[in-house]
């Protein structure tokens, strides 16, 4: 053999060598995936959870009003909007925080029991993956 057809040999062993030992390692992972969005809507405090979003809202924007109405520059106008604007915000943020937190638990605790090693959006899967979404949901409504 020539001294530049082992060294091709011997790279596209390498080669073949690290891509089995790459794919072996991608076989370990299994992917599952979740339908965010239909979680949100099943978990037990949802409805109780958008209600309260509602009343900040309406007071949200009952307060701005009342404070535009006294104000005649617009520029103060725009910033008493925006600031109610996002002390809204920062209230939806905070009263979502522990549905998103209970969500996470769930998808966890059905991931590692069912050996799932990664989660993703189901809108992102274009084929393949266990879809765990009910038993999420189930996972949810046990609490």
């Amino acid at each position: 053999m020539f001294p530049s057809r082992r060294i091709t040999v011997s790279v596209l062993a390498v080669l073949f060598l690290s891509l089995y030992i790459t794919g072996a390692a991608f076989a370990q992972d299994v992917m599952g995936c979740v339908d965010p969005q239909k979680i949100m809507f099943q978990h037990p405090k949802f409805e109780q959870i958008q209600k309260q979003i509602s009343d900040i809202t309406n007071k949200k924007q009952a307060e701005a009003k009342a404070a535009i109405d006294k104000e005649t520059d617009d520029k103060k106008k725009a910033k008493i909007f925006q600031d109610k604007r996002t002390e809204a915000a920062n209230e939806e943020r905070k009263l979502m925080e522990p549905l998103f937190k209970d969500i996470n638990l769930a998808i966890r605790t059905v991931a590692n029991a069912k050996k799932i090693t990664v989660v993703v959006d189901k809108g992102a899967v274009f084929f393949g993956g266990t879809d765990i979404t009910a038993e999420v949901i189930t996972e949810l409504k046990k609490k």
